[in-house]
């Protein structure tokens, strides 16, 4: 297990003003020691203590996070891309083309892809044209936002589903995209997935992730770290499925995990309340533009039963993640944790009704937030909710009202990219288009101070995570566009998690 370095220096950098709090005007030195800041001052002497020259950089607190799929996202590389696919046709033609690349001597090997929207297709897709062109190799195709699986027979088989012609969605799909590990030759892909994964987020200046996959992470994660998988500090959260022996083993939010020293620690119960905007089963007080079986969405679980879990979660210092899209998911949520006194987030918090956001505030009620994702829905939106369009991803009103904002990407969903996050946060738009909806905009010093975890401007007591940067994040421009380009465009030189390299790899 990875421990911090007993001490590092890090002379000549000047500190970015992070979360309101003032920052010396001339560049400073920063002493790290038992994984935290203990000195910060100009001519510090060296010591023991192993020295980087910050040589005039710029220092921010490390960036977390809030949001991510870890395992997903670590095996997005193996996967076939279908972002962008119009038709099932084409997907199909990508599969087999897949399919005829592979060698026979290399047997029935699982095939994976990501990205795909069913919903802008004119029509369906079907069991039946993918096991026309997979021969023995089970295929498992996973939409873009994660909420639906397009699987052939042979991968039903063996992930234990009955037989069927039509996409898994919602519930019924998470029970087995929660199984997809069990699929052969998954650990193997996955392992040096993690490494590479990691190794990408250091270099952007993450220092920590929110894990949201399924499965055991409490129990999985000490293991990938004793396996030198020790880049990132992670939170690991767990689902409704494994409440129990959470509970039974004792784990709290916050509460560190066996094996895991200072880098891995509980998360919280995420529970994913209602579906999402692209598969049109995000549950809403209106009706959506379009023809559906279900007009507002759907609940993925009745009400009473989100109080029990909340109530459950806060009994046993759990913190909550509570999914949730659509304005009648979240006002449900809302009122849940209001009854129960639970404590945490609305991931999300996608559309908001008016008076909800006032509500989250007011109960302390964090709105953990994927800006990247305005991009991405920004058009489907103004399709099949152009009714409420201005009360989607409404990071100005939410920060406003004194609701705390965590940035995230919800990867693979979106790039683990916080620089990505930060650019859409101030800039929405990701073309020539004007900004949509500007006036939900936040500015750069907002986005980064909802970047780092609570850490504000690096002092004395600061977690010894430190990210030095070859521009100023902050140094402002002439419009929004300005700005957001900055940030895409900002290098990171270097990431220390405790005081120890991981960024360039030591």
């Amino acid at each position: 297990m990875a421990t911090p370095a007993p001490q590092a220096l890090i002379r000549e950098v000047r500190l970015v003003p992070v979360g309101g709090r003032p920052a010396p005007v001339a560049p400073v030195d920063l002493r790290i020691a038992g994984g935290i800041v203990t000195e910060v001052g100009p001519g510090l002497a060296a010591g023991p203590a192993a020295v980087v020259e910050g040589e005039g950089r710029w220092a921010i607190p490390g960036l977390w996070d809030g949001h991510v799929h870890m395992r997903q996202w670590a095996l997005t590389a193996t996967r076939l891309d279908l972002a962008g696919t119009a038709h099932p046709a084409e997907v199909v033609r990508i599969v087999a083309e897949r399919v005829a690349a592979l060698l026979p001597v290399r047997g029935a090997e699982v095939i994976t892809g990501f990205g795909y929207r069913s919903p802008e297709w004119p029509r369906p897709p079907t069991v039946a044209e993918l096991d026309a062109v997979s021969g023995a190799h089970p295929v498992v195709l996973i939409s873009g936002d994660a909420h639906n699986g397009w699987l052939s027979s042979r991968a039903l088989e063996l992930l234990g589903v009955p037989p069927r012609d039509t996409v898994l969605e919602e519930a019924e799909w998470f029970e087995v995209f929660a199984r997809l590990e069990t699929l052969p030759g998954a650990e193997e892909q996955a392992e040096e997935g993690y490494r590479a994964a990691a190794a990408r987020a250091a270099a952007a200046g993450v220092v920590g992730i929110v894990d949201m996959e399924f499965g055991r992470g409490y129990r999985d994660w000490p293991g990938r770290l004793a396996r030198g998988h020790d880049a990132l500090r992670v939170r690991t959260a767990t689902y409704p499925d494994r409440l129990d022996e959470v509970i039974g083993a004792g784990l709290r939010t916050g509460r560190r995990l066996p094996g895991g020293g200072d880098l891995l620690a509980m998360g919280p119960l995420k529970i994913i309340s209602d579906g999402s905007l692209n598969t049109r089963t995000a549950f809403c007080d209106a009706p959506y533009a379009a023809d559906l079986p279900f007009p507002r969405g759907r609940p993925n679980l009745a009400r009473d039963e989100l109080r029990r879990l909340l109530a459950r979660a806060r009994e046993h210092g759990l913190e909550v993640a509570v999914h949730a899209i659509g304005d009648a998911a979240a006002a449900d949520a809302i009122d849940a944790i209001e009854a129960t006194g639970a404590a945490g987030s609305i991931e999300h918090a996608q559309l908001l009704r008016r008076e909800d956001v006032d509500r989250m505030a007011r109960l302390g009620i964090r709105a953990s937030v994927q800006p990247a994702h305005v991009l991405d829905d920004r058009d489907p939106t103004e399709r099949i909710w152009p009714d409420r369009a201005g009360r989607c991803f409404a990071f100005r009103s939410m920060r406003d009202a004194g609701v705390v904002l965590v940035l995230g990407s919800d990867a693979p969903i979106a790039p683990l990219d916080p620089w990505l996050a930060m650019a859409a946060a101030v800039h929405r738009s990701a073309d020539a288009r004007e900004p949509w909806h500007p006036e939900e905009a936040v500015t750069a010093a907002d986005a980064l101070a909802a970047s780092t975890d609570g850490q504000g401007t690096l002092a004395v007591g600061s977690r010894g995570d430190v990210v030095l940067l070859d521009d100023d994040p902050l140094r402002g421009g002439r419009d929004t566009a300005e700005v957001a380009a900055g940030l895409r465009r900002v290098r990171v030189a270097a990431t220390f998690v405790g005081g120890r390299p991981t960024h360039p790899p030591p």
